[in-house]
């Protein structure tokens, strides 16, 4: 039963992550990834980056990854909280469940 329980809690807690990744993530995942790779590139480059072709694609590969990466912490804490939500519903019956085996016992 705490099995699945928890499997629940973490299943609702994922698909909440991700639901707030998409309502509150992708714009600073734009944000974050684009100025990221535009500081990386003017301190490998030593100076004002131009806009060439080379530059504009790192600066999209810098984006899709700062997404990314958002997403996955988005998905990875809901998964988590979602996990100790499970916990804390199914603790009351485990505990339950423990002092029926005990009363059997003694």
């Amino acid at each position: 039963m705490i099995n699945e329980t928890m499997k629940a809690g973490t299943k609702i807690g994922a698909a909440i992550g991700g639901l707030a990744f998409l309502i509150f993530g992708i714009v600073p995942g734009f944000y974050f990834g684009s100025y990221g790779t535009l500081i990386l590139l003017q301190h490998l480059m030593g100076g004002s980056v131009e806009p060439t072709l080379f530059v504009r694609a790192a600066i999209v590969v810098g984006i899709l990854m700062g997404i990314a990466c958002i997403a996955a912490v988005s998905i990875v804490v809901g998964g988590l909280l979602g996990t100790a939500l499970g916990y804390v519903v199914s603790l009351p019956s485990m505990l339950l469940e423990k002092r029926k085996a005990g009363a059997a016992q003694g």
